[in-house]
């Protein structure tokens, strides 16, 4: 198997990609028997300034009432022994109004046993807040 930019990759790494592929998914599918099979009941998660643990925040994540996710894109994937890094862009719909926006997204998941155990990473909340009607279209005044 080879990355995005043709290098080769190991099985173990080949594996790992599979799996966070699998996961992200589930934003699209919504198919929370599948996350169920590839993030860990007790998942590290940091990020946005917080730091939590238990399968049920993603779960919650992938279940958002409102909103839905219509496309994904992964614009990079990397594997490195037992981590994944990914760069995204996903389009969200705002159900209520119909309103749609793209967020971007950096993350990086550590795997073990052909699961998710750790991740870390950052989204354009604001953009999509901003996006979705949800904040007012004009800067902030600090």
């Amino acid at each position: 198997m080879t990355d995005r930019n043709g290098a080769g990759i190991g099985d173990e790494q080949a594996r790992n990609v599979e799996v966070v592929e699998r996961y992200l998914r589930t934003f699209v599918t919504k198919d929370l028997a599948e996350l169920a099979e590839v993030v860990d009941e007790d998942v590290e998660i940091y990020g946005s300034g917080t730091a939590v643990r238990g399968r049920r925040y993603p779960e919650a994540a992938v279940s958002s009432p409102g909103l839905t996710v219509l496309d994904q894109e992964i614009r990079e994937i990397f594997a490195a022994g037992d981590r994944v890094v990914v760069s995204m862009a996903q389009t969200y719909r705002r159900d209520a109004t119909g309103a749609t926006t793209v967020q971007s997204a950096c993350k990086m998941y550590r795997l073990a046993g052909g699961r998710i155990v750790q991740f870390w990473g950052e989204q354009d909340t604001y953009g999509l807040l901003r996006g979705l009607g949800l904040l007012p279209d004009e800067p902030i005044a600090f």
